[in-house]
């Protein structure tokens, strides 16, 4: 009964949807009338949380710009060496409603620069 109780959990476990975890507080995604659920579930992310300001949350880090391409490379740097192919890497970029979006386009400059080539933008449904 023991085994059956673990397994269960074990089950349980590895079906709950954990796409809640790339999510902070300290972002309001903008509304989207174009906006929908993901269609598939997104492996190899790089999750950066731009703030209202321009500054980048990664790894629940806040960096400004420098700072996030320092930070990128040295992760970049490890995924070559574990052997996993830049191209399969997808970077989720969740922007701040009222961030220009002239600081998310210099993220996503920096990103190409660094040879990440998959990008999803984050925003919320309307619900009218």
């Amino acid at each position: 009964m023991i085994d059956m109780s673990f397994l269960l959990i074990a089950f349980f476990t590895v079906l709950i949807n954990f796409s809640e975890a790339d999510q902070n507080e300290r972002i309001k995604l903008p509304i989207s009338e174009l906006a929908k659920p993901a269609d598939e579930v997104l492996t190899q992310l790089v999750v950066l949380h731009v703030l209202e300001n321009g500054n980048t949350i990664y790894n629940n880090t806040d960096f400004d710009l420098a700072g996030l391409e320092v930070k990128l490379e040295s992760h970049k740097r490890l995924l070559s060496v574990i052997g996993v192919d830049l191209k399969t890497v997808n970077v989720v970029i969740r922007a701040d409603s009222h961030c220009e979006s002239a600081k998310v386009q210099d993220i996503i400059d920096l990103c190409q620069k660094l040879q990440f080539e998959n990008f999803k933008l984050r925003a919320k449904q309307n619900d009218q």
